[in-house]
């Protein structure tokens, strides 16, 4: 069986909870295993910059005060002593400033006249047990300088030229290693309480986070659970962060399309389905007509093609407006506009009917100023002329005329295209851009329902506004308007 993953805000948590434990691991890591290592590294490092401080100063006639200051800043002991080891001078953290005339043992624990007291009282403070080896081992390196530590001590030697000695004079810098288990013991302690409180108080904050993070996460969920529906959940907390504002903004749209696009396939089954059952049985039956009883009547035969011929057209022509309608509603139409002739291709729309009606009554009337430039697609701006002159000449009724006029300002184009039939009411003029309108569609001058359709949509893409004017009895003028360019 399929384990069911967790949800978004039950995982977060856990992630907060996990990242809480690897900063703790390490943090425990780091305060108890390495903090020996740590603490004596730090001790060793500070030790060899208060010998170098001294060693660069020792020629200062201060240096005695300098050393003073070392030591007490830095916790190390601190012997200048010729190469026999008669102490020239010390201090160490206790000491005060340096005084001469107090009485120090030398390496062979006689005292020396110029001694120095230090804070415990009247009493010496020899040489450490260890300074013979550190001589032997200074003068048996060959090297101008030595460090060596062990488990308690890190001693660090080197010659110096010391302020008033003829000779060269030796210092020795030392500092206690001295154990941290005291301190690692109070550290853990003092972790574990820390570590504690942290983990509690962490475990409530991720859980506020993620129950944060998990609310938008599960609306956003919902939406997109019911796209579509019509009662696709509106309601979202904006301001959590910009990609999810952005992300519910997206489901919104595709809802909206969503519901566009199946309420446009009821629709088109609905008002399509006569349409396309029609011819589809003219053929049929005209078909059957020419099997049965019309095959050796040629005339007859002749015209029953004709009639399969003629609704074959206009089968084909509702298809084709049907998938141009479609297209340009969903967008895929590609908008790379050109600098389209307007006039010359107003023009050309025009003589296409003409050669069309050509012998017959229609008639067509032109008005068409030259040189008008606008930016666009040229095909689908022929398609949308002919689709308003096409359907002039469906309603033009007796007078059989249409008038195209094409006008244009600096900064604007018009196309008027006037039929004068019967006109449209003033109470239907503002649906009959919409597709599948059935008030003139449907009484059997219209193909599809899709032509003036198909013109707002075209329009609309190159940024411009459609609309008609009728007067009962007298005709309509439908006018598109775009922006003019030069």
């Amino acid at each position: 069986m399929k384990k069911k993953p967790k949800s978004f805000k039950n995982k977060l948590l856990i992630y907060f909870m996990l990242f809480a434990a690897v900063i703790f691991s390490v943090l425990w890591l780091l305060q108890t295993v390495f903090l020996q290592s740590f603490y004596n590294r730090m001790l060793i490092d500070n030790t060899k910059k208060a010998a170098q401080s001294i060693r660069e100063n020792s020629e200062c006639e201060n240096i005695t005060s300098i050393i003073d200051s070392v030591s007490w800043d830095n916790s190390v002991l601190v012997f200048v002593t010729d190469e026999n080891g008669k102490v020239l001078y010390f201090s160490d953290e206790f000491k005060g400033a340096g005084q001469k005339n107090h009485n120090v043992a030398n390496l062979n624990g006689e005292h020396n006249d110029n001694g120095i007291k230090n804070k415990h009282g009247n009493g010496f403070r020899n040489l450490p047990e260890e300074y013979g080896e550190f001589l032997e081992r200074l003068t048996d390196s060959g090297e101008d300088t030595i460090e060596y530590s062990n488990d308690n001590i890190y001693v660090y030697g080197t010659y110096i030229d010391y302020y008033n000695s003829e000779s060269k004079a030796i210092l020795y810098v030392s500092t206690t290693l001295d154990p941290v288990g005291s301190a690692v013991t109070i550290i853990r302690f003092q972790l574990v309480w820390v570590t504690a409180l942290s983990l509690i108080v962490g475990f409530v904050f991720a859980w506020f986070i993620a129950k944060s993070f998990g609310k938008p996460v599960a609306q956003l969920s919902e939406k997109a659970n019911r796209l579509g529906e019509q009662d696709y959940p509106e309601s979202f907390e904006k301001g959590f962060c910009s990609e999810l504002d952005e992300l519910s903004k997206k489901l919104d749209s595709t809802s909206e399309k969503l519901i566009e696009t199946r309420a446009f396939q009821t629709e088109l089954l609905a008002n399509v389905s006569h349409d396309l059952r029609t011819p589809l049985t003219m053929i049929k039956g005209y078909a059957e007509i020419i099997a049965d009883t019309s095959w050796d009547d040629e005339e007859q035969c002749r015209a029953d093609v004709a009639v399969i011929v003629r609704e074959t057209d206009r089968l084909t022509s509702l298809v084709n407006e049907i998938l141009e309608y479609s297209e340009l509603k969903t967008g895929e139409v590609p908008h790379e506009f050109v600098r389209v002739d307007l006039s010359a291709l107003t023009k050309k729309v025009c003589k296409s009917f003409e050669e069309l009606y050509k012998g017959k009554e229609e008639n067509i009337e032109t008005n068409i100023q030259d040189s008008v430039f606008v930016n666009g697609i040229s095909g689908r701006l022929e398609r949308a002329v002919y689709n308003l002159i096409d359907n002039a000449f469906r309603y033009t009724d007796n007078s059989r005329t249409v008038t195209v006029r094409l006008s244009a300002t600096d900064t604007a184009v018009k196309i008027e295209v006037t039929d004068y039939g019967s006109g449209i009411p003033e109470t239907e003029i503002e649906h009959i851009w919409d597709r599948y309108y059935t008030f003139r569609q449907r009484k059997g001058k219209g193909v599809s329902g899709l032509g003036l359709a198909i013109v707002k949509q075209t329009v609309e893409m190159h940024g411009g506004k459609c609309y008609a004017e009728s007067t009962q009895g007298k005709g309509s003028t439908f006018v598109i308007e775009l922006e003019r360019c030069k």
